[in-house]
């Protein structure tokens, strides 16, 4: 059974402010999830974060971005929050921002 994408309203708009290269980047990584499992892509392109919050590790020519993301019942991957990332480590504000947002699909 397939694994499907949903995406948190607020994340859509995030996803689209992404550089092109990174957008192309994690289409890949979505579909490389989705043709075989969430657990089977590890680094350098998936790191857990603890929480059950997961991330989407892009590199592209304008730097690094970041998309979180959960596994939610049914078989299905919940992208909450994407960013640039300029910062060695990832930002609590991104991490409260995506539990926020889990809480809310979670709900749902």
């Amino acid at each position: 059974m397939k694994w499907n994408v949903i995406v948190h309203p607020k994340a859509i708009s995030e996803i689209n402010d992404l550089p092109v290269d990174m957008r192309a980047k994690l289409t890949r990584v979505l579909e490389l999830m989705q043709a075989t499992s969430p657990f089977d892509i590890t680094e350098p392109h998936i790191k857990s974060l603890g929480n059950k919050l997961m991330e989407i590790r892009l590199k592209g020519q304008s730097g690094i971005s970041r998309v979180i993301y959960v596994l939610v019942t049914g078989r299905k991957i919940a992208l909450l929050h994407a960013f640039i990332k300029k910062t060695q480590k990832t930002p609590q504000s991104a991490i409260d921002c995506a539990l926020k947002r889990f809480m809310e699909v979670k709900n749902d």
